[in-house]
């Protein structure tokens, strides 16, 4: 009598909470990913009319003038010396000079095309910087084949430079992969910010400069960085 009791008894507390839980957080897990793959329109201008949760992208310039001095800039910063610096020449000091156009072949010449390249399982732009309403914003587009997923991943932060501790560290007011919204999850998007935006080595000279920094703000379109 006493084995068939046990053996009718209903599962514990426990294991009911133990399941709801494991239930919850495989729901918020799928609801993750199917924002992160909905693609985000790339667009020139956030347009005045749309919607509050509409997810969009605006991409930062990268093309500079020749006659920029965007070396000079980054010799002085390194120096100790306050600079300005706009998006362009932000995303050239992040990404490098953009390529030079090819050399132009002359009349009636045959060129073979090359064959297209093979998809890459996993690849990555260089890091975009935009600033736009008295913040900055760090984007980064991913190419994705592989695990069933083919398609492309935009990964956008905005914010602001903010100090803690003896450094300045940007800190995100709206940061999203893809379509799913992650700046109210401090822990995972301090991890994920270091994993899928900044992933760059940064040179030890520029960490240097960085660190004995006295203010960090922005004026317009472009980043101040002011020394003592």
């Amino acid at each position: 009598m006493s084995s068939t009791s046990k053996r009718l008894r209903g599962p514990s507390w426990f294991e009911v909470i133990l399941g709801a839980l494991l239930s919850v957080a495989l729901g918020v897990c799928l609801g993750a990913a199917y924002l992160a793959t909905r693609p985000v329109k790339t667009i020139g201008e956030v347009p005045k009319d749309a919607p509050a949760n509409a997810v969009f992208y605006v991409e930062g310039v990268r093309g500079y003038s020749a006659t920029s001095p965007v070396e000079t800039k980054r010799k002085a910063f390194v120096a100790g010396e306050s600079v300005t610096v706009d998006e362009a020449e932000l995303n050239a000091l992040i990404g490098g000079p953009p390529k030079p156009p090819p050399v132009p072949l002359p009349k009636n010449t045959l060129v073979q095309p090359p064959p297209p390249p093979a998809p890459k399982e996993f690849d990555k732009s260089p890091l975009n910087v935009r600033i736009h309403d008295g913040q900055i914003q760090f984007a980064d587009i991913y190419t994705v084949n592989e695990y069933g997923f083919s398609g492309v991943l935009i990964v956008q932060a905005r914010g602001e430079f903010v100090k803690i501790g003896d450094t300045f560290e940007f800190v995100p007011d709206v940061f999203y992969v893809g379509c799913c919204p992650l700046q109210r999850i401090p822990l995972v998007r301090t991890w994920l910010l270091k994993r899928l935006l900044f992933t760059q080595t940064v040179p030890d000279d520029i960490v240097a400069a960085w660190s004995k920094l006295s203010d960090v703000t922005i004026e317009g379109s472009k980043l101040r960085l002011k020394m003592p």
